[in-house]
């Protein structure tokens, strides 16, 4: 819903959360826009669902805690 009615450049968000899981949002927003560019954000001891969200279709992933210059780095990659 969000996502159709912001149409952001990047989309940033956590594997998990409370109303719907990452993985699903990511599938979800995908499904509207198949270019769309998503970072995914992680606590360490969820690989499976880091490649899952790959898998999807987001285009990298950044490990909490965040360091700044992974954030910045995931962020050109994805942006260009």
């Amino acid at each position: 819903e969000k996502y159709k009615e912001v149409n952001p450049d990047l989309v940033i968000m956590d594997i998990t959360m409370p109303e719907m899981d990452g993985i699903q949002a990511v599938k979800q927003i995908k499904a509207i826009n198949d270019s769309a560019k998503i970072i995914m954000c992680s606590a360490m001891g969820q690989q499976a669902m880091v490649i899952e969200s790959i898998q999807a279709g987001a285009r990298d992933f950044i490990v909490k805690p965040f360091q700044a210059e992974r954030v910045i780095e995931a962020v050109k990659k994805v942006v260009g």
